[in-house]
């Protein structure tokens, strides 16, 4: 006997596969999980899914939430593609989520490295960075506003006066009020992402760093081949989080300009706004719902996309 057959002889055989059906799911608790997670899935249901549901239809319809609706078809989808500010629209909106991209995802990594290198006062670095996520978010861009201002007494007009750079119109100028956005969008929005990133890093074996520190590494190269490579899952979710965050900023071009100087700060999500509230009456609710369906399709396959694409690096 070959010794390929005293091993198939000796191992032992494996059972079949039971086939499962409705009694053996019960048998092993499968009505009594249902039922626990019975209010789950209606809470979810009415609060969730229904007014998914209901937007998808209201996208096909002329209405003013008041009277009867009226079957319109694609027209509201064919109208926010004539309309020449939903293209200028998406450019804004690609170019917020490319600036903070560009300054916004590297520096919260960036802090959370430093403040990982500090042995004493490390929870009180932590708390200054989180202490603006703390601030009300309409809080937070008023005072911005305020040191926004364009005269120069203005509170970075004067700083920068102390260099000698005369006073800068920031959210008044066209070419500075997006990048002014996106700065003060970062810094209300990064002390989350460097909680995260700190509790990452605790995970990292400090082994890594002592054999790349043996080795004669950097703190660059120690950054670059032992901190990024252990955060590699961690840096995927947060950068398809920030991108989907990005391309619904709503909040800081509401408040800091209405859309202005020029449109030039009008995203998807203010145009949804103008559409559904500024816009005249029974006119503007279809085509509001019907750009919120094409955003939210967009996010998703995007979504979709990203995490098949960067499901092999993250395992690898």
């Amino acid at each position: 006997m070959t010794q390929t057959a005293v091993e198939a002889a000796v191992a032992p055989k494996s059972q079949p596969r039971r086939r499962r059906n409705p009694i053996t799911w019960v048998q092993r608790g499968g009505l009594s999980t249902l039922l626990f997670l019975l209010p789950l899935l209606l809470i979810f249901g009415v609060f969730s899914w229904t007014p998914i549901v209901e937007a998808v239809v209201m996208s096909f319809q002329k209405t003013n939430l008041v009277t009867a609706p009226v079957f319109v078809g694609w027209e509201n989808f064919e109208a926010v593609f004539r309309d020449p500010l939903f293209y200028t629209a998406m450019r804004n909106t690609a170019y917020f989520a490319l600036l903070a991209l560009i300054f916004g995802y590297p520096l919260p990594l960036l802090a959370a490295v430093m403040m990982s290198e500090f042995r004493r006062a490390k929870g009180f670095y932590g708390v200054l960075a989180y202490l603006p996520v703390i601030i009300p978010p309409v809080v937070s861009v008023l005072l911005w506003k305020i040191f926004y201002d364009a005269g120069p007494n203005g509170v970075f007009n004067t700083i920068l006066g102390f260099v000698g750079i005369p006073p800068q119109p920031w959210i008044q100028s066209q070419v500075q009020a997006m990048p002014s956005l996106v700065l003060e969008a970062t810094w209300a929005a990064a002390g989350s992402t460097v909680i995260i990133y700190l509790a990452a890093l605790t995970s990292v074996a400090p082994e890594l760093y002592d054999a790349a520190e043996v080795d004669g590494a950097s703190i660059w190269g120690k950054i670059w081949h032992v901190t990024l490579p252990q955060l590699r899952g961690i840096l995927f979710i947060t950068l398809i989080l920030q991108i989907i965050a990005t391309a619904q900023v709503f909040l800081q071009p509401f408040l800091f300009t209405s859309g202005g100087p020029a449109n030039s700060t009008t995203t998807i999500l203010l145009l949804i706004y103008q559409y559904a509230f500024t816009s005249s009456l029974g006119v503007g609710v279809g085509k509001a719902t019907a750009l919120s369906l094409m955003l939210a399709v967009f996010l998703a396959v995007l979504s979709i996309a990203y995490f098949r694409v960067t499901r092999r690096w993250s395992d690898n």
